[in-house]
């Protein structure tokens, strides 16, 4: 999800010293933000935020309790009208100041995101590229929301279609972005004249802690956005979609937890949109030019540390070429470096916690009891923090559980086919469908494949494909709706329908 290199090393020249960090760290907000102005949680209680390199803690934020969540509702759902009312053009402005004010502070953001995310400096840079950048493509989206006027078959009235604010939107953002999924969510709503209550994950809320005061500072009106960390989620998710004043629910992460707040926001009939679990399979025909494939894999499978629902997470590889480009892959994915993601050449940083460490050593172990071979890597990385070796697996059984769901680490299992029609049922044979990824110099093939496999999303010969031009997300399991694009603001809004008499009519 980024738009420079993936795996080049970190840009400065030397480790970020620990008053640097600490400068940073002491200047994001820890309270919650309700009304535009920041507090404490009603309780007085706290969390713990973690740097997952070194498992020590970063910061303590106000923990979010029901009563907060609700009174941060009341102060999105009193702002709702008058930000409703607002000219598209202002909304638009404070949109593109946000991007200015985000691209003027990309240091200080990607550092956030490398200490209590791990990734490399490199990768968090180009993540702050890619999420500013929905801020501005909504900007530009903002006076562009079309309705439309015209006549009726039979001529005898006017039909008036126009687009509304669907309004208050409760935003619950995941781990491994943690500002592009902000801004991803928090941009086409600004757009669209909704207000939000913005819940960030607990493992990473710094991010979008920072990132709210730099809406603030964009000139954005108190309550529009309103953010309640915690670490309680089913604390501020409960309590938000039982509530008849939400009207929308946002959400990207796991597909258990999707589903568990589809059915919670059901009760209200509440607009949604899940961005859910991947499986991503990354088919590799037999004319393929191998060091283009191999390139992509690179970035498809170690973009965040495999940590990333568009994570190639299956690596199908046509029986003829599957020798070659499993010993290329392996050769590169053994070369990268691991490491504190502010260290200078780190490419690798570690995985979020301990529990995501063991989950993928489990599935690799599953593995290669049932046959198949690690050609390199395969083990937890020794000392502190939570680092997995970058692993290729060679001669997976198609059964195999590491498979059929999603690895979230720096693993690549490798398995063959022999036809194109193979190709296609192994691709088929998940219940996601995500992200998908085709390497062939044939074009027709191509299309054909795109046209057969069950995905939201292909890209054909390029390992990273998201964009904020682009409409994101998948179908099956993968979730529903779209984020980004053209369709990116039809999510927040509603469609309302006028009836005109003929104004010609006696």
């Amino acid at each position: 999800m980024t738009t420079s290199p993936v795996l080049s090393p970190a840009l400065s020249p030397t480790t970020v010293s620990p008053d640097r960090e600490a400068s940073l760290l002491a200047s994001v907000p820890t309270g919650l933000l309700i009304n535009g102005q920041w507090r404490e949680a009603s309780d007085g209680g706290t969390f713990d935020v973690h740097d997952p390199a070194t498992g020590q803690v970063l910061a303590t934020l106000a923990s979010a309790t029901s009563e907060d969540a609700l009174a941060a509702l009341d102060a999105a759902d009193a702002a709702q009208a008058s930000w409703a009312r607002t000219a598209p053009r202002v909304r638009a402005e404070i949109l593109r100041r946000a991007f200015d004010l985000v691209t003027a502070r990309a240091e200080d953001f990607a550092l956030l995101m490398t200490l209590e995310m791990g990734k490399p400096l490199a990768e968090a840079r180009g993540e702050v590229t890619y999420g500013a950048e929905f801020l501005r493509w909504f900007s530009e989206e903002t006076v562009r929301d079309y309705g439309r006027y015209l006549t009726t078959p039979e001529g005898k009235n006017k039909i008036l279609v126009q687009h509304k604010p669907v309004g208050p939107c409760l935003l619950i953002t995941p781990w491994n972005f943690p500002l592009a999924m902000a801004t991803r969510k928090v941009g086409p709503a600004i757009a669209a004249g909704c207000t939000m209550v913005l819940k960030p994950a607990k493992l990473t809320p710094l991010t979008a802690q920072y990132f709210a005061q730099t809406m603030l500072d964009a000139g954005l009106p108190a309550g529009v956005l309103n953010v309640v960390p915690s670490s309680s989620a089913s604390g501020i998710s409960g309590p938000l979609l039982a509530d008849p004043r939400l009207r929308k629910v946002s959400f990207t992460g796991s597909t258990p937890v999707g589903k568990r707040l589809m059915a919670d926001a059901a009760q209200n009939v509440l607009r949604t949109s899940m961005e859910l679990g991947g499986n991503a399979p990354f088919i590799v025909f037999e004319d393929a030019d191998l060091d283009k494939a191999v390139e992509g894999a690179m970035a498809a499978k170690m973009r965040n540390m495999g940590e990333a629902c568009t994570a190639a997470n299956r690596f199908l590889v046509h029986e003829s070429v599957a020798q070659e480009f499993t010993a290329k892959f392996a050769a590169a994915m053994g070369a990268l470096a691991t490491g504190r993601g502010t260290e200078p050449g780190t490419q690798v940083g570690p995985l979020i916690d301990a529990g995501a460490r063991d989950d993928v050593h489990t599935l690799v172990r599953a593995a290669v009891d049932a046959g198949a071979t690690a050609v390199t890597g395969g083990a937890p990385v020794d000392g502190p923090g939570y680092f997995y070796q970058p692993t290729v697996l060679a001669d997976v059984p198609n059964d195999a559980a590491i498979l059929g769901q999603e690895i979230f680490g720096p693993v690549a299992p490798v398995t063959t086919f022999s036809t194109e029609e193979d190709a296609i049922r192994l691709a088929n044979a998940s219940e996601y469908g995500l992200a998908s990824y085709l390497y062939s110099r044939d074009f027709n093939r191509l299309l054909r494949v795109a046209e057969q496999i069950e995905f939201g999303m292909v890209g054909f010969n390029a390992g990273v494909i998201s964009n904020a031009a682009a409409p994101f997300g998948g179908v099956k399991q993968s979730g529903l709706g779209r984020e980004g694009g053209t369709e990116g603001i039809a999510e927040y809004t509603t469609t309302q329908y006028i009836g005109i008499a003929d104004p010609y009519a006696n």
